[in-house]
């Protein structure tokens, strides 16, 4: 009876270790700054939008049955007109060095060891995309390659409004118009 009980206390132990390492870790805490990080970059992103929606409404609308060039100029029409409004716009008008801490800290927590590795070789090593120029105010060239988030990344990355994307281009991590392809902001070193 003795050596059941010892049997089943060592197997129980083994079943709570294994459950623990198969259950995902709980995402940590984020502290007053950060909240406050996220919440100034949301309202940053939000007017970005703003202001496109309210540009974009005073363009003349796409007929239904419009052919693909005037879809283009149509294209070329709100990126012109976006550049325009935000001719004054620079790397780091939204990319804080607050919410870049945040990013930075929140993609080195969620991906460790070879996790990590397998992220850098997709986005700095094996991604073709390296060409895309990062530059704020200028289009995401449409011929090159978009490398899509990781889903358990997006959850942890602040919202973003769905007028708006992230793009890793190498190292870097870019806001992207997903209209007009315009690149909204960027941040540098993003991938650790």
């Amino acid at each position: 009876m003795a050596a059941a009980a010892v049997i089943s206390l060592a197997l129980a132990a083994v079943s709570a270790t294994t459950c623990a390492a198969q259950t995902p870790q709980a995402t940590p805490p984020v502290s007053e700054k950060h909240k406050q990080a996220i919440a100034t970059f949301e309202g940053r992103v939000k007017e970005y939008v703003k202001l496109r929606e309210g540009l974009e409404e005073k363009m003349p609308k796409l007929a239904e049955d419009s052919k693909p060039e005037q879809i283009e100029a149509h294209k070329v029409t709100f990126q012109n007109t976006v550049r325009t409004a935000r001719a004054g716009a620079k790397q780091g008008d939204i990319f804080t060095p607050d919410i870049i801490e945040y990013i930075q800290l929140t993609i080195r927590d969620e991906f460790k060891g070879q996790e990590r590795q397998e992220l850098r070789e997709k986005v700095i090593v094996d991604a073709e995309n390296k060409a895309v120029p990062v530059r704020v105010n200028y289009p995401y060239p449409e011929s090159q390659e978009l490398i899509d988030m990781p889903p358990t990344l997006l959850l942890r990355l602040p919202q973003l409004p769905k007028q708006v994307k992230y793009r890793f281009v190498g190292k870097n991590l870019l806001l992207v118009d997903r209209e007009n392809g315009l690149i909204i902001d960027y941040m540098l070193n993003a991938v650790p």
